[in-house]
């Protein structure tokens, strides 16, 4: 039986990769759009893919979604996030209901909305986190505190579901060169060179290794660090 998967962030960097990858194996995916024009593009950029236009920044917005959603999914990979450097001393209450609602609200309604059709599947939730959902550093604080909220909710869901044959995975990449890690670079005044940091397509890999494992085997959880020879600031 072919495979389906909804996925969030397919649009660049790690989602972008990883649906790629899965289209290119001949599995089916569903896409997460945050708006019509985003799903105009992820149309062009992956044609036969389920589009479907939901903003994780309006949780709310996501609940009619159940409707649209396949009967059963063999995964839901949340990739999409948002991110703003700020010291705890200048960030506004938008900056952190921002960052809670795309990072870890927005994902808990999805994942409620999708549970159904994953306990049909016996299906697999993959986190894709973030190394500051491990360590927290100066100026990261916003981003870091959904982050580690989201880590939160996967090893819950992980105890919750597993009855249901669920299982739940959270990776923490570390420095990936995506469009937000040349934002951030933007951000902290540094220059980027993507060859510095983990490629996207690494970390698809070890999100696929992670999709394809029998179902006898689950990791709960798994860190892709940036290899040697490369710039670990």
């Amino acid at each position: 039986m072919t495979r389906t998967h909804l996925i969030t962030g397919a649009g660049s960097g790690i989602g972008e990769a990883l649906t790629s990858s899965l289209v290119d194996r001949g599995e089916e995916v569903v896409l997460l759009a945050r708006s019509a024009e985003r799903a105009d593009d992820l149309r062009a950029g992956f044609p036969g893919a389920m589009v479907l236009v939901g903003d994780l920044a309006d949780p709310e917005s996501l609940e009619p979604l159940a409707a649209s959603l396949p009967d059963r999914l063999d995964s839901l990979i949340h990739v999409a996030g948002v991110v703003e450097l700020g010291p705890v001393a200048e960030l506004s209450a938008s900056d952190l209901r921002n960052h809670l609602e795309v990072n870890l609200i927005g994902p808990a309604v999805l994942t409620k909305i999708a549970l159904p059709a994953l306990r049909s599947s016996g299906g697999l939730v993959v986190f894709v986190n973030s190394g500051a959902g491990l360590r927290a550093k100066s100026q990261w604080s916003a981003y870091a505190a959904s982050k580690f909220g989201l880590r939160a909710l996967a090893d819950s869901l992980r105890d919750e579901e597993r009855d249901n044959g669920l299982r739940v995975t959270t990776v923490f990449p570390s420095r990936t060169a995506t469009p937000m890690q040349e934002k951030v670079h933007g951000q902290e005044g540094k220059r980027y060179d993507a060859a510095s940091w983990i490629r996207p397509q690494s970390v698809a890999d070890t999100i696929l290794h992670v999709l394809d494992l029998p179902v006898d085997a689950t990791i709960p959880e798994v860190e892709v660090g940036v290899g040697p020879g490369h710039d670990l600031r």
